[in-house]
């Protein structure tokens, strides 16, 4: 973003910049030391026993995307995707993890 179109730039001038009349901006977010240290008990999930059988099915037209590209790295599991247009690399690697690519009109 270009330095002139920053919000620095339309605040110049005023003495809070943006950060209230009392606090300006000075307090330690997170406390202090050690402070919010209390993560000790946690849920503990079975991954593997969440787990169905079934290949998850993502209709990416219903959120609004069309063209499925090959970047990125896929899960092992198999994955039915409906899309209307595929691209080369990313049919490979739906199918490269036993998926499907399902065409939508």
């Amino acid at each position: 973003m270009l330095s002139r179109l920053r919000k620095t730039r339309k605040l110049r001038g005023h003495m809070s910049h943006g950060h209230g009349r009392i606090g300006k901006h000075r307090k330690h977010p997170g406390g202090r030391g050690n402070a919010g240290g209390m993560h000790h008990e946690q849920t503990r999930v079975n991954a593997a026993k969440n787990k169905t059988g079934a290949a998850p099915i993502i209709d990416v037209v219903q959120s609004g995307y069309y063209k499925i590209l090959g970047k990125g790295k896929l899960p092992k599991q198999p994955v039915i995707v409906k899309a209307k247009f595929f691209s080369r690399r990313a049919e490979e690697k739906i199918k490269g993890v036993g998926g499907a690519c399902v065409l939508v009109a």
